[in-house]
């Protein structure tokens, strides 16, 4: 694997991954397990934020105590629907960011995805952007959605998905390496018709208990 991809082993993230995948898991255990695992998600993929340092007083003394540099900005973008399940859980844990949508199907003949809505800050341009999108299958909607993104000059992109086939991975770093991607997993390969293998069936119809 790359210096690009970043496979996430936490124990509790790769515990309540398990429990997604079963397909008896409700669509309610669904939607707070992806919640759940994306609060940990955040925390691994902000490591790299800066910090400056500031005077405070504590309750004893004076110290100098480091706090977001406030020169690094977020935005959150979700790669729709299913991106919105991911978005909600990194939004307990980063409540300032900006959010920002783009909506893409992927056509069920050609797996080619179609854009059917964009938007972002008016201020992308100062901000970093985290893209989240709950599967990498064949790649196609990821580098799509990276670039039109790329488009809107913010200052640093990074993708984050819960599951990828090792087939999207390679399609994707080969279209974007300058792009970052963090994953829970890399299952084994996709099928005929474009999905994860073993994998957890459409994350956005479970996610909304649609089929």
């Amino acid at each position: 694997m790359t210096n690009q991809v970043t496979v996430i082993e936490h124990p509790l993230i790769q515990h309540k991954l398990t429990l997604m995948r079963k397909a008896e898991t409700s669509t309610k255990k669904f939607r707070n397990l992806l919640k759940e695992i994306s609060l940990l998600l955040a925390y691994e993929v902000t490591r790299d934020i800066p910090l400056k340092y500031e005077e405070i007083q504590t309750p004893l003394a004076t110290m100098n105590a480091p706090v977001l540099a406030p020169d690094k900005k977020l935005v959150l973008v979700s790669v729709m629907r299913a991106g919105q399940g991911i978005l909600d859980g990194m939004l307990e844990l980063l409540p300032s960011a900006r959010v920002g949508h783009i909506g893409l199907y992927r056509d069920p003949k050609t797996l080619i995805p179609v854009e059917y809505y964009f938007k972002v800050p008016h201020d992308v341009e100062q901000r970093e952007m985290i893209v989240v999108d709950p599967m990498l299958a064949t790649g196609n909607t990821a580098i799509a959605s990276v670039e039109r993104l790329k488009s809107t000059n913010p200052l640093s992109i990074k993708f984050v998905c819960l599951l990828a086939a090792p087939e999207g991975v390679k399609h994707f770093c080969e279209a974007h390496p300058d792009v970052p991607l963090y994953t829970t997993a890399i299952d084994e390969y996709l099928d005929e018709y474009g999905y994860i293998i073993p994998g957890m069936g459409d994350a956005g119809d479970r996610l909304f208990g649609t089929k």
